[in-house]
């Protein structure tokens, strides 16, 4: 899903968002014993990245081909993989995913509103803006 909201001359909001999918294993280590996500389990996960910020010369927030650009290299670090063996990883809670997402992300928006929205399944999500 990618969706864009318009602004108009009167400075109003303008954010774009899309959604980035991957596949990965995990298990949380620091749950106590006999809690389910102690044991190896997977997840179908979505990202989802909003972006918001001042339109440029084209009429963007940016580009989705830019968008992509900074974030598929960093959603195919994460597919098909054992997500603690990632580095900053190693109890990949949503809350922590959410975390590193944002400090691989960030860095390569400056001057951008960033908001990231994980979803564990399509019930579970964390949400981290910055």
């Amino acid at each position: 899903m990618v969706y864009r909201q318009s602004v108009n001359a009167e400075g109003k909001i303008v954010k774009i968002a899309a959604q980035f999918g991957f596949e990965a294993a995990h298990r949380l280590p620091n749950v106590p014993d006999g809690h389910k996500c102690k044991n190896l389990h997977g997840h179908n996960y979505r990202l989802e990245v909003s972006i918001e910020g001042e339109l440029d010369d084209r009429g963007f927030v940016m580009d989705y081909a830019e968008l992509e650009a900074v974030v598929d290299p960093i959603i195919k670090r994460v597919d098909h993989r054992y997500l603690n063996e990632i580095e900053g990883l190693e109890n990949p809670t949503s809350e922590v995913m959410a975390e590193w997402f944002m400090a691989q992300i960030k860095p390569h928006l400056p001057g951008k509103i960033v908001t990231l929205r994980i979803y564990e399944t399509p019930r579970y999500w964390v949400e981290l803006a910055a």
